[in-house]
């Protein structure tokens, strides 16, 4: 195990340690090694906002970033909301969702927002293993927090459309996870959007969207949002996303 040395960090109880690996979730054929802090319960909100700042994310308790001995291709990404200006696609897709009605629900189990999970899986991801999340692996997933986060709905009169997990930072928010009626166009580009409005509403400077891998079609939604920053060499610098060779 290791200790992140930065004084900027109060991370001096944190050890960190790299897993074994472990099949890649996003390049088939590839092996992934992720490196975890520890232990959760003393990564507070603000140690846990520094950790985002420098390529961490969070899966339930489970606090990681990437760790490949010879692979680069997660690269972290924010979007600076203040220097962001929705294109022609945005505007109306928020016109289009403009309708739905956003309110903050506790963060725990409840048996409509499972359903809605479990519909999205099987709709949009299905074959990838968490379309067999049972409501443990559900709660251990999104339901387990040690930091600021907070659990959005967004309906449509009575009917559920979406359900967001989301982090407060003290820069920003981050975006954990969404999921939705995979039946309706365009819910996962609002709720981007959404979270970049909510960002701008409250003086948070930048909407963190985790990994974007090149070769990975299931992220190349995140560069739609533009002008995007990638934490790259150990320093968060606009880029533009390249297409895969």
């Amino acid at each position: 195990m290791t200790r992140l040395n930065d004084p900027d960090l109060p991370l001096a109880l944190l050890q960190f340690y790299n897993t074994a690996t472990y099949p890649c979730s996003y390049l088939p054929g590839k092996q992934s090694v992720s490196q975890v802090a520890i232990p959760p319960q003393l990564i507070t909100a603000d140690i846990y906002s520094s950790l985002v700042r420098r390529g961490f994310r969070r899966s339930g308790d489970f606090t990681y970033r990437p760790a490949c001995a010879e692979c680069r291709e997660c690269v972290p990404v924010r979007v600076p909301v203040d220097r962001f200006t929705p294109d022609r696609s945005q505007r109306r897709c928020l016109k289009a969702h403009a309708g739905l009605q956003a309110a903050e629900r506790p963060l725990r189990f409840d048996q409509e927002h499972y359903a809605l999970y479990r519909c999205y899986q099987n709709g949009r991801h299905a074959g990838g293993g968490m379309d067999l999340d049972d409501r443990a692996q559900y709660t251990q997933f999104l339901l387990r927090s040690q930091v600021d986060s907070r659990l959005v709905e967004f309906r449509d009169g009575d009917a559920l459309r979406m359900v967001s997990v989301i982090d407060v930072l003290d820069d920003g928010l981050s975006s954990v996870y969404t999921f939705y009626d995979p039946e309706i166009a365009g819910l996962g580009t609002f709720n981007i959007l959404w979270q970049i409005g909510q960002c701008q509403a409250n003086d948070l400077p930048h909407l963190y969207l985790g990994y974007w891998i090149r070769d990975c079609r299931k992220m190349n939604y995140k560069t739609r949002f533009r002008p995007a920053e990638g934490l790259i060499d150990g320093r968060w610098q606009e880029f533009i996303a390249t297409p895969p060779a």
